[in-house]
């Protein structure tokens, strides 16, 4: 996400010769008159600059009551509706994964990180952030890209060999996962809640793989043969263990790596990655039948903007509300299984969405109240 920088430039004297202008002191009282100058008012003094006193120190010719300057309306729940359009697309990027026939999910990840590479590339050159990084950050980053292409190729396998819908659950433990690892790695808070939630997300996984040493070997509802299920499973655990991962190197990074060079790690090592792999693994080639070249396409597209959207969304929105409301993944992969794949979920998946969800959730309102908490500590 972009970060603006704030702060007040220093006062320069204009070409002309006038001084410069000093802040006029601002009251917070009600009813208080607008301390903005009158248009054509001269600077008083050596070391004057003109600002409003109702505006929070704007300039005054930006001041929300000078004539002519209407204020922008902020949009309620626009940060929201961004979250639910961003489940969306990448839902519906699921569903065409599960659509292509003779195409491999390494591949299929290889053309992912291109169209990434092809989207930041020009903003790395904007913002002029380099290639590589600083030097301290570079292993971070390094590993960033290493643990955050390799969730993704693990993920799309995932979908690939089991139901849209079991493999979209398991990937919503990942905040459980991330509490548990930012207490191990970052000696962050870990409470009896986030225990409480670890089980709850651990409890969800079990019910969708349903291993035969509890429930026997007689497993329904599932996409193939169990064999597949179970690889499919481990796969979707892995993937959302390196997503864990990557999101508390990112909390280690912090704000010292703009967000667009995080990017393009994760897009060239992974393209790397997925290149040496289908070379080893010889699947490598040209999808055969045109409707597969059309998906992969639109899956780079929808991924693409998947992403866009949920940045946007956690630009303009808190963190907590965009987690909870990001569960949509999760109501939107039932909804097309049952529509485009004809596979009605088991109640076994049923019972683990819901116990995934509520550990999500809960992990998600518990941070968004230890953040406000903060805030208003920091406040005072």
């Amino acid at each position: 996400m972009v970060l603006c920088q704030g702060g007040e430039a220093a006062a320069v004297p204009a070409a002309s010769g006038k001084e410069p202008e000093v802040p006029l002191s601002r009251e917070d009282g009600a009813g208080q008159p607008c301390l903005c100058p009158a248009p054509g008012m001269e600077a008083v003094g050596a070391e004057e600059r003109r600002v409003c006193g109702c505006c929070s120190g704007m300039s005054w010719p930006r001041c929300c009551k000078a004539p002519g300057t209407k204020k922008k309306a902020a949009c309620p729940g626009l940060g929201l509706f961004y979250t639910v359009l961003s489940a969306f697309l990448f839902s519906v990027a699921s569903l065409f994964l599960k659509k292509i026939e003779d195409v491999h999910s390494v591949e299929v990840s290889a053309f992912r990180c291109v169209f990434q590479m092809a989207f930041v590339l020009p903003g790395l050159i904007y913002y002029k952030t380099g290639f590589l990084g600083p030097k301290g950050k570079r292993i971070f980053l390094f590993f960033r890209g290493f643990l955050g292409s390799s969730a993704m190729i693990l993920l799309y396998y995932a979908f690939q060999v089991m139901p849209l819908a079991d493999a979209t659950v398991i990937t919503f433990s990942s905040p459980v996962f991330t509490s548990l690892l930012a207490w191990i790695f970052l000696k962050e808070k870990y409470s009896i809640w986030d225990l409480l939630f670890t089980l709850f997300a651990i409890t969800g996984v079990v019910l969708i793989a349903r291993p035969p040493f509890l429930f026997g070997s007689n497993v329904t509802g599932i996409e193939g043969s169990y064999t597949d299920h179970l690889k499919g499973t481990i796969a979707a655990i892995t993937s959302t263990v390196s997503a864990a991962l990557t999101f508390v190197i990112l909390r280690k990074v912090g704000k010292s790596v703009h967000y667009f060079l995080s990017i393009w790690y994760y897009a060239v090592i992974g393209l790397i990655g997925c290149v040496i792999a289908l070379f080893v693994m010889n699947e490598w080639r040209l999808p055969y039948c045109g409707k597969d070249r059309v998906l992969l396409i639109l899956i780079g597209l929808l991924g693409l903007g998947g992403q866009i959207f949920l940045t946007k969304a956690l630009q303009i929105e808190k963190a907590g509300p965009v987690a909870i409301m990001k569960t949509m993944d999760v109501v939107f992969a039932f909804i097309l299984q049952i529509l485009f794949l004809n596979h009605l979920p088991t109640w076994w998946t049923v019972g683990g969405a819901l116990c995934v969800v509520a550990s999500s959730c809960g992990t998600a309102i518990r941070k968004w109240r230890q953040s406000l908490k903060k805030a208003k500590q920091n406040e005072i």
